[in-house]
């Protein structure tokens, strides 16, 4: 099973950047050009990519998760609140990824992926170990559009400021690969 850990906005949020990826360049690019745009339904922040776990290890990976949940709540007065904003591109070439920005409670964020990672290292359970960067993929234009329009629509982004929310849980999710793009399967939540 090909896993990861995540926080997901909710649909209010979600709608409220939609309504601003709608202007962007790379959305009606993606009518012609096979951009790919995020799926507003699949829309996270990732804390922890598993990749590939086998099935007989998923119940160390929930323990190892209501465990993060559990202490991260402990040293909670509220969950943290967070809002979308600002954006950014990774890569280049065909590879390349815009997305927008997490805002707000960010270090208690940063202290939940540490949990995750944590506990997960403890229970045995590979990761990817990258930094954590809080974001949100928004679409992935790769070498299909000019550059220049992508970074048009990168500083479109950085006048963009999203609704605040709270970050209310901790969801393990799967992802199975598809045609075209992957399906994701909530498998496991815990409250924060």
């Amino acid at each position: 099973m090909r896993l990861f850990v995540a926080v997901n906005p909710p649909a209010e949020a979600v709608d409220h950047l939609g309504a601003q990826v709608a202007r962007l360049r790379v959305a009606a690019a993606a009518a012609g050009a096979r951009v790919r745009l995020a799926d507003p339904a699949d829309l996270h922040l990732t804390l922890a990519f598993l990749g590939d776990v086998e099935a007989a290890r998923l119940v160390d990976v929930e323990t190892a998760l209501g465990l993060a949940a559990d202490s991260f709540h402990d040293g909670l007065d509220a969950p943290p609140r967070l809002r979308l904003s600002g954006g950014g591109v990774f890569g280049d070439g065909p590879r390349t990824v815009l997305w927008v920005d997490a805002q707000g409670d960010v270090e208690a964020l940063h202290g939940l992926a540490r949990l995750v990672r944590d506990r997960l290292r403890l229970a045995g359970v590979a990761y990817d170990e990258k930094p954590f960067r809080p974001h949100l993929t928004v679409a992935r234009p790769g070498d299909r559009m000019d550059p220049a329009a992508v970074e048009a629509d990168r500083a479109a982004l950085d006048e963009y400021a999203g609704p605040e929310w709270p970050t209310t849980e901790l969801l393990l999710m799967r992802s199975r690969p598809g045609s075209g793009r992957p399906r994701y399967e909530r498998l496991a939540a815990w409250p924060l």
